[in-house]
């Protein structure tokens, strides 16, 4: 067979129309034993190859197509034929051209997938975290914030194969130590921690994750100030401090007693605010929960209170039923913000209030406990400081804690406790999932307790005004 000259494939030209539904195929012209050229409609020339392996012809296109420029993205006879040698020997051996090819393509694929892997930082790891691995109430907007400002500026860049617990605990350092902020090192310590879990459990990131999770390595007292201990807070009011804070806050429908001057006198918190702390007390609600509520969830007529799951910390329909405390507080509410579709709307009447606002005001008023300089356009008194400070600072929170614990010395089960404050139930996923008795006659009984207790503690109390700051 006489093979074919460059010359004569530089003359090869298309017999058909250019119009592809008119001959799809072109016209193909042997050069070599086992290689081909198709000259196609439009002049496009493509080199073929058939061969056979185990008594099975196959045939595979070379990826470019011919050009006697001698340029990359062609091939020259010389090369085609070079390459169509290289094949029918593999043929002869038993090695499928097409096999070889995919899986030196397949090795490459993953080569090129290895290598970004290598390069992926720090920063993408905690992007791809946000984006799959942890939703929080806020959107993740206090993750963004914390990591930004403390982490993401000296580690963002880094290799995420690459940092070490060394490069970690510098970091938090500077937290720790070097700002004096302790606490907030101990909450980015944790969402480290829960950021490198999620990752070691995803095959994609375990395998750029070869020295494991840095934040094992890392202790608190290595980070934060010496001598800190995290506090577990067990704080609870006592009946003399409840007490004490009604007479403080002049009952739950009292206002503020004026002053020439209110900007600079020392008050109780406004009416809103007291009302949010007695119905944590009542119903051992969250603050947030109760912030974020609506009218609409709070029927007065039948004394029930529904928190939606889409606010809650569990995920899970809350019901509350009210005592007769509970839906009086909850009735002194609706005369003052009933007008807004929000129990606690915003100054704009658009949305609820900030879930932090009830216990920013809490705290700007037992200032004694806060490490800070006054901040502006905030209170900075010691005015809800109870039992002169000999227990601490107290939160909205501490009020939770102490209506779980007032039901507990009531007789109330731990089981009903729990799901009076909507925790996590406790026992294996069969027993949730088999188990689904609603406890509302049980509930409803340790509510109404509650609300008697709180009932005989108030009513030895008398409500007073505050002395004016001097």
């Amino acid at each position: 067979m006489a093979k074919l000259t460059v010359r004569a494939l530089d003359a090869l030209k298309p017999r058909g129309s250019a119009d592809r539904r008119q001959n799809d195929r072109g016209y193909r012209v042997t050069v070599d034993r086992g290689l081909y050229l198709r000259v196609a409609n439009d002049g496009t020339k493509t080199w073929l190859v058939r061969y056979v392996v185990e008594g099975q012809q196959l045939q595979a296109r070379l990826p470019q197509p011919y050009s006697s420029a001698g340029d990359p993205a062609h091939l020259s006879l010389a090369q085609a034929l070079a390459e169509n040698a290289r094949i029918q020997a593999l043929a002869r051996q038993g090695v499928d051209f097409l096999r070889e090819r995919a899986d030196a393509a397949a090795a490459k694929a993953r080569a090129d997938e290895a290598s970004a892997a290598a390069n992926k930082t720090f920063g993408s790891l905690f992007d791809a975290w946000l984006l799959d691995g942890v939703t929080r109430k806020d959107g993740n907007a206090e993750l963004r914030r914390s990591f930004g400002k403390d982490l993401l500026p000296f580690m963002g860049s880094l290799r995420a194969r690459d940092v070490s617990d060394a490069e970690l605990r510098d970091a938090l350092r500077r937290v720790g130590r070097g700002r004096g902020r302790a606490r907030t090192a101990e909450r980015l310590l944790s969402d480290v921690h829960q950021m490198y879990r999620w990752a070691l459990r995803r095959p994609h990131w375990r395998a750029v994750l070869v020295q494991g999770n840095p934040a094992d390595l890392v202790e608190l007292k290595e980070v934060a100030p010496y001598g800190y201990q995290p506090a577990i807070r067990q704080r609870t009011l006592s009946a003399a401090e409840i007490q004490e804070l009604w007479t403080i806050c002049g009952g739950p429908g009292g206002r503020h007693v004026a002053s020439q001057d209110e900007r600079h006198s020392s008050r109780s918190l406004q009416a809103e605010s007291r009302i949010a702390l007695w119905l944590c007390l009542a119903t051992g609600c969250r603050i947030g929960e109760l912030l974020m509520s609506r009218w609409d969830h709070v029927d007065l007529e039948n004394a029930v209170w529904f928190v939606p799951a889409a606010i809650t910390k569990t995920r899970v329909d809350w019901y509350v039923f009210l005592s007769d405390f509970a839906l009086r507080q909850f009735r002194l509410l609706r005369e003052i913000t009933g007008s807004s579709e929000w129990c606690y709307p915003s100054r704009s009447g658009v949305a609820h209030v900030s879930v932090k606002s009830v216990s920013k005001q809490v705290g700007d008023r037992q200032i004694r406990f806060k490490n800070r300089k006054p901040l502006s356009r905030r209170r900075h008194d010691d005015s809800l400081v109870l039992a002169g400070g000999r227990h601490g600072e107290w939160t909205p929170h501490d009020l939770r804690r102490t209506a779980a614990t007032t039901m507990q010395a009531l007789g109330v089960s731990p089981d009903v406790i729990d799901r009076c404050q909507n925790h996590v139930l406790p026992g294996s996923k069969v027993r949730r999932h088999y188990l689904h008795h609603d406890y509302a006659h049980e509930k409803r009984a340790a509510w109404q307790a509650l609300g008697q207790r709180l009932e005989e503690i108030v009513d030895s109390a008398q409500p007073t005004s505050l002395p004016r700051a001097a």
